[in-house]
């Protein structure tokens, strides 16, 4: 452990983490990135909603050309994962521990994300199809990518039927799956789907077989193919870090922020689908570049940034 203390801690290695960090660094702070190799960004096949890259990005490039932008102008990068964060009870510096060590920081940005919970299927299947575009996570992201495709849907309740009522607006083949046995939905949401033109199955829904260029769904009335499936069964927010802290959390688990992404904690700030898991790249890289900035002028009150 260092015993000079960090500029900002930045715990997490996503889109939001990584742009905060070239902030930072451009602002000539000294900062380190502790990236726990599971941004959800890196497992995207292609996207096509970046700005700038017509022909669309991989994550995982995406991810490396903004490590590499960091480095650049000087932040440090580690590989770990942040096991426990605290600060010393006269409000000092806080500290933060992962497999190298111990760290010390006058602030720390949580761009911590959240995990996609998964449909019921062997994990090597499943990231091959995801490879593939034959599971897909975000209709905002890559719904243009099925137009007029056979679309299936595992999900239920008000988050199955918004999913599939929204990409409705693409295709008008769409089948709602029940994750577990059978459907559950609002005798309003059965009007809505059945306006919709969108099929309703009983579960449970396993996908147990992928082709080159689609996927089958074994549930309680049969098999059923599709050209993709689009899981709505939410996320798991990883906000273990900012309860450490004692951060304000929602109802949903994320990290309560003002405008200006500082959270209930003085020198605690968050950032990305942490603070509202909307899965937007842009998202979350503006709210990086907001948080960076109130960091580094948050410090400089506390200390004068002088050259």
């Amino acid at each position: 452990m260092d015993d000079k203390p960090l500029d900002c801690l930045v715990i997490g290695g996503g889109p939001a983490g990584l742009t905060a960090a070239i902030y930072l660094a451009r602002f000539h702070l000294d900062i380190m990135v502790v990236d726990g190799g599971k941004s959800r960004a890196a497992t995207i096949p292609c996207t096509h909603n970046h700005a700038g890259f017509p022909d669309g990005i991989t994550g995982k490039d995406l991810i490396q050309r903004m490590k590499a932008q960091a480095q650049r102008y000087g932040a440090k990068i580690a590989d770990g994962f942040v096991s426990r964060l605290h600060q010393d009870e006269e409000a000092g510096p806080f500290e933060a521990e992962w497999g190298s060590g111990k760290w010390l920081a006058r602030s720390v940005l949580l761009a911590t994300g959240v995990t996609n919970r998964r449909p019921p299927m062997d994990e090597a299947l499943h990231d091959d199809a995801l490879a593939r575009g034959l599971i897909r996570y975000c209709p905002i992201c890559d719904g243009y990518e099925v137009t007029d495709k056979k679309i299936g849907v595992i999900g239920s309740g008000g988050r199955g039927v918004a999913e599939s009522l929204f990409l409705r607006g693409y295709t008008a083949d769409i089948t709602l799956i029940a994750p577990d046995k059978a459907m559950k939905v609002s005798a309003a949401d059965r009007v809505a789907l059945d306006q919709a033109g969108i099929k309703t199955v009983d579960g449970p829904a396993e996908a147990v077989a992928i082709a080159h260029d689609s996927i089958t769904v074994d549930t309680a009335e049969g098999h059923f193919t599709f050209d993709s499936v689009y899981p709505a069964l939410g996320s798991d927010v990883h906000c273990q870090l900012a309860e450490m802290v004692g951060a304000r959390l929602g109802d949903d688990g994320c990290a309560g922020v003002d405008a200006h992404m500082r959270t209930s904690v003085e020198g605690v700030y968050a950032a990305g689908d942490l603070v509202i898991g909307l899965d937007q790249i842009s998202n979350a890289m503006g709210q990086g570049g907001i948080a960076a900035t109130t960091i580094r002028n948050d410090l400089a009150k506390d200390r004068p940034l002088l050259r």
